[in-house]
């Protein structure tokens, strides 16, 4: 497959970019704000705003609008992946309840066709409230999903979930659930450590930088080149290895830069695939689509949308001026 040709890289200049880290570090600390997350999602007036705001990342909030969505990725020629929103649940009757409502969306998949995995958060499903609440709701949806050949990804949460999350992923496969894959964060520093036995497990490994604030003791800062260099370096020995695994970013460079390691390589497709953020590289995902790389659009629905929303506009914190022209935009 040929490489994409080296792409603009938009940028703010160099003086303002402790500002631009600045804000994005406000924003991500926002989103981990529970009360602010509960006045948004309650407050009616609040809320309606956030709604608009959220469109630009959200398929909807029913399963019937991530179907929807899903047909919309499906015909643009990419696979997709669906995830019902939530997190950092710590009731059980809610967990089993939420539960059903991605057991919903396995069904409604089915039905339709589409070629779509599932991916989920562990303390959405309980992890939080006990760690055998939280594998036996996961065991029922990867269950469920490997009934129809789908794959169920695990998504990765706060640094002082790792451990959990690591052990369920790999009592899943213990147990036969060979439909599992995991993702990993290549800014955390323990990751060095964590790929080589995560490579042991045959699931797919997402390969993410990581949205979470965090501090530096335990992941490398955001725009950090460190960060950059550690990502590349996770992404070739996956590549090299033929494990199968999901590069997951939208950071252009590093793009550019795989898709070279694969061509220099002679790296055969199959087991790799670039995946995208639904609303975000479109762009990007849709050049290498072109170019002959498999990919993949990941699409959210729910309520729960408040730290998802924040996370994106941080990412790009030039981002808060689209937010502020859909929020005065019409209703």
């Amino acid at each position: 497959m040929p490489s994409l040709s080296t792409p603009a890289i938009p940028s703010f200049p160099a003086a303002w970019q402790p500002i631009v880290d600045q804000a994005a570090t406000a924003l991500r600390t926002l989103a981990l704000d529970q009360h602010a997350k509960e006045r948004f999602c309650s407050d009616p007036v609040l809320q309606a705003y956030m709604h608009k705001v959220s469109q630009r990342y959200v398929a909807g909030r029913t399963v019937a609008d991530a179907v929807r969505r899903v047909a919309q990725i499906q015909a643009a020629g990419h696979k997709a992946s669906a995830e019902y929103m939530g997190e950092s649940v710590h009731d059980e009757a809610l967990a089993n309840a939420e539960t059903d409502v991605f057991l919903d969306l396995v069904r409604a998949l089915d039905a339709a066709g589409h070629d779509c995995s599932i991916s989920f958060d562990l303390s959405h499903l309980g992890l939080l409230v006990d760690e055998e609440l939280g594998y036996r709701n996961a065991r029922r949806l990867v269950q469920a999903a490997a009934g129809s050949g789908r794959e169920a990804m695990i998504s990765m949460e706060n640094f002082d979930r790792t451990d959990a999350i690591y052990r369920l992923y790999a009592r899943l496969h213990g147990d036969g659930y060979a439909n599992v894959g995991i993702t990993m964060p290549a800014r955390r520093h323990r990751s060095a450590q964590d790929l080589p036995r995560l490579m042991e497990i045959p699931g797919r490994i997402r390969l993410v930088k990581g949205a979470f604030q965090e501090p530096d003791s335990v992941s490398y800062p955001r725009n950090s080149p460190e960060l950059a260099q550690a990502y590349r370096s996770y992404a070739a020995t996956l590549l090299r290895s033929g494990h199968l695994c999901s590069i997951a970013t939208h950071d252009r460079a590093i793009q550019h830069d795989v898709t070279a390691l694969i061509a220099q390589d002679g790296i055969a497709p199959g087991r790799y695939e670039f995946e995208s953020l639904d609303g975000l590289g479109t762009e990007q995902v849709a050049a290498l689509r072109a170019q002959g790389y498999a990919t993949r659009e990941y699409a959210v629905f729910g309520e729960e949308h408040f730290l998802y929303v924040l996370n994106r506009i941080a990412e790009e914190p030039v981002r808060v001026y689209q937010a502020i022209t859909d929020v005065l935009g019409p209703r």
